[in-house]
């Protein structure tokens, strides 16, 4: 069930320009968990040659989703910022997928955020990137 808390940052990151230009929307925001999707768009292909979607937009969805995540901890008293996250590429997005981003906030202390996520297409077995993060804890 969706607390205040986690409608609060629900509304903070879909106002965030780069979301809504990417076309992001959540599919799930709870206590230190969250989904979010991003359909195919060939405005943002990376290679004109086999229409894969820019790692630069995977990343972006990828960050939002983690800090979406540590937004909506139990323990988060706020906003957030990305410190440091790492992205491993694992494949390419298979062309005319959505790509999802799950990431979940697995540790919190009163100013750091610990994240990981994974982001997938179609094929959920074998994921298109991970990601490990640190975020920072407004207020902690």
């Amino acid at each position: 069930m969706e607390t205040q808390k986690d409608k609060i940052a629900r509304q903070f990151m879909e106002a965030l320009p780069h979301a809504r230009a990417l076309g992001m929307r959540f599919t799930r925001l709870e206590n230190g968990h969250a989904a979010i999707e991003m359909e195919y768009n060939t405005r943002f292909i990376g290679d004109p040659e086999t229409g894969v979607i820019h790692g630069g937009a995977v990343s972006a969805l990828m960050d939002t989703c983690c800090g979406a995540a540590a937004m909506s901890h139990p323990a988060s008293p706020g906003g957030t910022a990305t410190i440091d996250l790492r992205i491993d590429y694992m494949r390419p997005a298979t062309p005319g997928q959505t790509i999802r981003a799950e990431a979940e906030c697995y540790h919190i202390t009163r100013s750091v955020a610990f994240v990981r996520a994974r982001a997938m297409d179609d094929d959920t077995a074998r994921p298109v990137a991970t990601a490990t993060g640190t975020f920072t804890v407004e207020g902690g």
